[in-house]
């Protein structure tokens, strides 16, 4: 599809036109190394116009070598557990290459850039003086200004980190905001792999209150616990302390009004949600997610944690709520279209994000090309349909709130020391040292060198007794000084690019162990004895 001269220029934000045959997603990348402006413009074109990758729900660890015996996949790809909504029921795609006649070809061109040269042109010092900088507080004053209309940034001070919340993660601005502390997703989000990131959770105002209408903390704890049983699919739960005066409930069972630390009545929600239906496994409509992406942040004794600048900033609300059988349905649905060759198509919901067509809508912000937050484009977001809508192991298509530390220790902001590496739900070893064995190594790629010194024998077999001496999940999956400002510096060569549609994923080199280009009949792939069973939930211990 082509722009009209007068059309592409206005678009182009005064740069020169260019041919009218350019395809649109280049006149877009040309677009926003030049824009500065909050909200990038987009032509009024059809969605699928506007993608250079229409497979870009394919992420990039899914083109690597396994090598007949490398198995990453399987933290994402799993069939349904009893109960669950999600029955994609993808195991399969543990083995098998399945991927569309588009997405045969690997299209995540940042993979196979060498930053070698480029990383050496930045100092420790300019990438230090970077991070460290907010680039989270202007973004709302700038969005009302662009008389933006979706959910605009309003957890006041993000950018400190932990300094924004209690201790027990709930926002000091009274935004109602709650940060928990859970188990990062392996390996994507190990600081080791390039970024930290945080999460925080809201329930609408009807599981804050009382029947009256009145905010009530003592409700929305409660609350809030009882939604973490059901994700969990558990019949009681740790709590931070309640009063049962308060709630009129006798939560604990020990039949008297009193201060309950665990709630054994998790069937039914209190206040004056009370009367609103419940699922286990489901989050109630109107529940939002904020998530921030981060750069490996330095501190001044060498610790590592996250940064105050934001490579990114992801919303994502439930903004309907589905019964199990119409969700079954609609991944029956979604087979049969992949079945016919179809390609991925999701809604777009304008300054609202995508629909993903399960209920939720996502929208996020990331840097423009001089570090301010920008509201995502089209493709960007559509990337993130890969992780949040078609991989079978999610709960209600979410991460990382089934990974939440159990009870009242997982209600404050993320803390990775003195954090077990706990197994996961059925296993008996810690779930990072199962990964770096199912895996091969510190990444999806096999391409971190540190992670492979630190943890792997010179036979390439993991070294079980370093990891056993390890402290904590801090030190397992935290880089070195140096590592982290090389990842850094990748990462911000790819901002100044604008190029996050090819990638964005802060390779220093170009890893080895990834295809560009994917055969389904002849591409090696892993036996059956390689492939495993896994549970997103972590058995914590007591």
């Amino acid at each position: 599809m082509k722009l009209s001269r007068h059309l592409l220029a206005a678009f182009l934000s005064g740069a020169a036109a260019q041919a009218e045959d350019s395809p649109i997603y280049q006149q877009i990348l040309d677009s926003l190394k030049t824009s500065q402006e909050v909200l990038p413009r987009q032509p009024n074109v059809a969605p699928a116009s506007l993608l250079y990758n229409a497979e870009g729900v394919v992420p990039p660890m899914c083109y690597t070598r396994t090598e007949i015996r490398n198995n990453p996949c399987y933290v994402c790809h799993q069939d349904g557990i009893d109960g669950r909504e999600n029955v994609m029921n993808d195991a399969d795609l543990q083995q098998a290459y399945s991927f569309s006649d588009v997405g045969l070809e690997n299209h995540w061109k940042n993979l196979f850039e060498d930053r070698t040269e480029r990383i050496k042109a930045i100092s420790d010092d300019d990438i230090l003086n970077y991070i460290a900088v907010d680039n989270y507080s202007g973004l709302p004053s700038r969005l009302r200004a662009a008389d933006f209309k979706g959910w605009i940034p309003d957890l006041k001070n993000l950018h400190l980190g932990k300094d924004a919340f209690d201790e027990h993660g709930f926002a000091k601005d009274g935004s109602h905001w709650v940060a928990f502390n859970y188990k990062p997703f392996p390996s994507t989000f190990w600081p080791t792999n390039g970024s930290t990131d945080d999460v925080m959770i809201r329930l609408p105002e009807i599981f804050r209150t009382d029947k009256a209408g009145n905010f009530s903390a003592d409700i929305y704890k409660a609350n809030l616990a009882i939604l973490e049983a059901n994700i969990k699919g558990e019949q009681s739960i740790g709590t931070l302390p309640v009063s049962e005066i308060v709630i009129g409930k006798d939560l604990d069972g020990d039949g008297k009004p009193g201060t309950a630390t665990r709630i054994k009545t998790v069937t039914g929600w209190v206040g004056a949600a009370e009367d609103t239906a419940i699922e286990s496994f489901l989050y109630p409509e109107g529940t939002e997610f904020l998530h921030t992406v981060r750069y490996v942040g330095i501190g001044k004794d060498g610790g590592i944690g996250p940064s105050p600048r934001m490579k990114e900033v992801r919303y994502s609300k439930k903004a309907k709520a589905y019964s199990k059988p119409m969700y079954a349905r609609k991944y029956e649905l979604e087979a049969m279209e992949k079945e016919r060759g179809n390609l991925p198509a999701y809604y777009d919901l304008g300054h609202y994000g995508l629909d993903n067509g399960n209920g939720w809508a996502l929208h996020g912000f990331i840097e423009d090309r001089q570090g301010q937050l920008r509201s995502m484009t089209y493709e960007e977001n559509f990337s993130c349909m890969g992780c949040h809508n078609s991989v079978g192991s999610t709960i209600d298509k979410t991460f990382s709130f089934p990974r939440k530390l159990d009870g009242s220790k997982g209600w404050g902001y993320l803390d990775l020391k003195g954090m077990p590496d706990a197994p996961n739900k059925g296993e008996s070893l810690g779930e990072i040292v199962t990964y770096l064995s199912r895996a091969g190594g510190g990444s999806e790629f096999r391409n971190n060198d540190e992670m492979t010194a630190k943890w792997f024998k010179p036979d390439g077999s993991v070294d079980h007794e370093k990891l056993l001496a390890a402290k904590d999940v801090y030190d397992l999956i935290t880089p070195s000084r140096e590592r982290a400002l090389a990842l850094n510096k990748a990462y911000r060569t790819i901002v100044e690019d604008q190029d996050f549609i090819y990638g964005k994923d802060p390779v220093l080199t170009p890893p080895k162990n990834v295809y560009d280009k994917i055969d389904n009949e002849n591409t090696p792939t892993l036996p059956e004895e390689r492939t495993f069973k896994w549970n997103i939930l972590l058995d914590w211990p007591e």
